[in-house]
């Protein structure tokens, strides 16, 4: 019976404007990083731009967070709303249509389907970058929420957090959410992984996932009681816990949001899969359509 905001944000738009945490953003073209801003695609080479070198960062300096989108068609429970990004737009090929609607049901689930049309040949990876605290924004930071993920695997990085091209076992690893486990548990294991991160900022394998709607990820917040699921159609999950939330971020209500504050779950295609022919293609064709939808679910449990 008792509410709160679980979600990081803004009171104005200013403050979104700004260089920031993509607080609740659309991300696009590319979810998460492509090595050295570089790939081919169908013979050519392409650059985009390194935001943050060595390596292009959700979509470039301009990506589609900073975008202005069209509100297609509003409801009493949903909102419709389209960008069309130019070819060559922060250096991707096509003239891309992405339509990208917000579905609020009676179940609380908060909805995301996705839509997008090419007319050349592009690379496409979408997904949502909100960060949350199940205890409340602002409300300190996320290292007692329970975390369990369905995935048994993970695309290990290196120094730059480039995936290496292989698929590695969580098991036996600080990486390991297969049962649910306090994130705060395990985030400063020495693990050399870790390390590389600072904590968690790991693209996870789905298990099944690709296929159909599948849960990919529960948190439980304890003393609240408070759940959210994770249901999407994409391969990856990526796990972020904040790690450079640094200093002070004035956020919603007059709150303030330190290191560790909150989390993200961004439900994608797995990072720099342009160089990595073995994951799962994010290509798109003319003709083709790209599709996809995730689901944020929230519910209660018993609270401590």
């Amino acid at each position: 019976g008792k509410f709160d905001d679980v979600v990081l944000g803004f009171d104005n738009l200013e403050d979104y404007e700004k260089p920031g945490p993509y607080f609740g953003a659309t991300i696009g073209r590319y979810a998460n990083r492509i090595a050295g801003g570089k790939f081919k695609l169908e013979g050519k080479q392409y650059q985009v731009p390194v935001n943050d070198p060595p390596n292009m960062l959700h979509g470039g300096k301009v990506g589609f967070d900073k975008r202005v989108w069209k509100v297609v068609r509003t409801g009493a429970q949903a909102v419709h709303l389209q960008y069309v990004s130019k070819n060559g737009e922060e250096g991707f090929p096509g003239t891309l249509t992405v339509d990208v609607t917000f579905t609020l049901d009676d179940n609380n689930e908060l909805k995301i389907d996705y839509l997008a049309t090419t007319d050349k040949p592009t690379v496409l990876n979408l997904t949502n970058h909100s960060y949350f605290n199940l205890k409340g924004q602002g409300e300190g930071d996320i290292l007692g929420h329970e975390l369990q993920l369905h995935a048994s695997n993970y695309t290990p990085v290196d120094e730059h957090l480039i995936p290496t091209g292989k698929i590695a076992p969580v098991a036996g690893t600080p990486l390991d959410f297969t049962k649910s486990t306090a994130i705060g548990k395990r985030i400063d294991d020495p693990n050399p992984q870790m390390k590389l991160a600072i904590g968690y900022d790991f693209n996870y394998v789905i298990d099944g996932g690709g296929k159909s709607l599948t849960r990919a990820a529960r948190v439980h917040e304890p003393t609240s009681g408070r759940v959210m699921e994770v249901l999407t159609t994409e391969p990856g999950i990526q796990f972020y816990s904040g790690n450079h939330m640094e200093g002070e971020i004035h956020g919603k209500a007059g709150k303030t949001y330190k290191y560790r504050n909150g989390f993200s779950l961004e439900a994608q295609h797995y990072p720099d899969s342009p160089n990595h022919p073995s994951f799962p293609t994010t290509e798109l064709k003319p003709g083709d359509k790209y599709q996809q939808t995730t689901i944020y679910r929230f519910s209660t449990d018993k609270a401590k």
